[in-house]
């Protein structure tokens, strides 16, 4: 019987042929972190024929996010993260299922969380806290669920020196260098990360020493890192791409 495919996703039908899409529109994806990087990563993951989102991000949308944060607009300043997104996936794809949860993720509830959550294919890390980050990858190890972690992208201008690779063997990122001696001290090897080999970007005379006043952010670096993450995630999970777990 011939399958009749959505205007929406015709042209992902040319690559990605009906099997493909079969195979993106039955997978659950966990998107951790609705920031620059997540929420370009779950805008691109709807786009891209994924049948089954899980969303999570505890914070509200600040006016400082619209310079990088595909979800940040005037008009949703204010507004939850996770309900925002899920509002923006199902003009994109409103036969994605989307399961929104505001929730702060800490080092002490992620396992909790993450057990918690229904069978998923594969989980992406999106958030910028580094026990968090190894809390993730701990537990996905663990569970060997399939895991893909961005790197920082503050302090970064040149999108070409993007990489994906084993924590191992990274350079010159001040976060993976962190996360690297760490994952080696916990016992956690081959946590697949993309990151950035560039030389941070050295803000001058800084007004303090906060986040916010030391690590700037280009408007397409975030969005840039997301929409790999999503495009190594689709291109797997539609089997376009084969792929170790751990």
């Amino acid at each position: 019987m011939e399958v009749t495919i959505p205007a929406r996703l015709s042209r992902l039908s040319l690559l990605l042929k009906e099997e493909g899409l079969s195979r993106l529109a039955q997978s659950r994806v966990v998107v951790l972190g609705l920031g620059g990087v997540g929420s370009a990563c779950a805008e691109a993951l709807a786009r891209g024929g994924v049948g089954h989102l899980i969303i999570i991000d505890g914070d509200t949308i600040e006016e400082s996010n619209i310079n990088r944060q595909a979800l940040a607009f005037s008009s949703t300043v204010g507004r939850v993260k996770a309900d925002v997104m899920k509002a923006m996936i199902a003009e994109i794809n409103p036969d994605c299922q989307v399961d929104a949860r505001q929730i702060f993720l800490t080092k002490d509830n992620i396992e909790e969380i993450l057990t918690d959550l229904p069978k998923v294919d594969y989980v992406i890390d999106c958030i910028d806290t580094i026990s968090q980050k190894l809390e993730i990858a701990a537990f996905c190890q663990k569970e060997q669920l399939p895991l893909l972690s961005s790197m920082g992208a503050a302090n970064k201008l040149d999108p070409s020196y993007l990489n994906f690779s084993k924590i191992e063997k990274t350079s010159y990122c001040p976060l993976s260098k962190i996360i690297r001696l760490e994952c080696r001290r916990r016992g956690i090897k081959n946590l697949e990360v993309l990151y950035s080999n560039e030389q941070p970007f050295k803000v001058e005379n800084p007004t303090g020493n906060t986040k916010s006043q030391t690590l700037g952010s280009m408007s397409y670096m975030p969005p840039i890192m997301g929409m790999m993450l999503a495009g190594k995630v689709i291109r797997r999970l539609a089997g376009m791409e084969e792929y170790r777990i751990w």
